[in-house]
């Protein structure tokens, strides 16, 4: 069993491609799991229902959500496609930061950080999160964000299931490097 390949395709079916098994989100971005689990096998997949809720479980990132009553599993947040998470605004702490290759600073502090083709800019609560998402990129470099400010001046916050801050965009206004602090 290769539980990391296992979560990569959940992460792509889930997040960004379901057609890629084929299956069908609900606009919460559910799934139904024993469809996913049948389909997944019959790719060749060795996969059964104790395998998915090791790969939940045991996610460093605790991408995955899963609703055994119901019987389905979703992604917690990075949908590169339209779903509704649900998620009720919350006020966010003073300061959150978004972890960054260097080779990316000159642009964002021209736009701001902008969501791509994600649903939401990823914020981090503290600064050692932050630098293992900014190392999968290269070189890291660690922004703060004025979140306090922001979320005073009308900016909605999100916190998904697995305490990764959401937001649509952070107006350049908002940054500073917190790595030359």
């Amino acid at each position: 069993m290769n539980t990391k390949r296992i979560s990569k395709f959940l992460s792509l079916v889930l997040r960004h491609k379901p057609e890629a098994l084929p299956i069908e989100l609900d606009k919460q971005g559910w799934a139904d799991l024993d469809e996913i689990i049948e389909k997944m096998q019959r790719k060749g997949m060795e996969v059964d229902e104790s395998i998915i809720q090791s790969v939940v479980a045991n996610n460093d990132k605790q991408r995955f959500r899963l609703d055994l009553p119901n019987r389905r599993i979703r992604a917690n947040q990075g949908h590169s496609i339209n779903i509704d998470l649900a998620l009720d605004p919350s006020v966010p702490p003073a300061v959150l930061f978004h972890g960054t290759a260097t080779r990316f600073i000159d642009s964002i502090m021209e736009k701001g950080l902008i969501r791509g083709s994600r649903q939401h800019v990823h914020l981090s609560l503290d600064i050692v999160t932050a630098t293992k998402v900014g190392s999968r990129h290269g070189k890291p470099t660690i922004l703060a964000v004025d979140a306090q400010t922001m979320h005073q001046q009308g900016y909605k916050f999100f916190v998904s299931e697995n305490g990764v801050w959401l937001t649509e965009h952070v107006p350049v206004d908002f940054l500073s490097r917190a790595d030359r602090q």
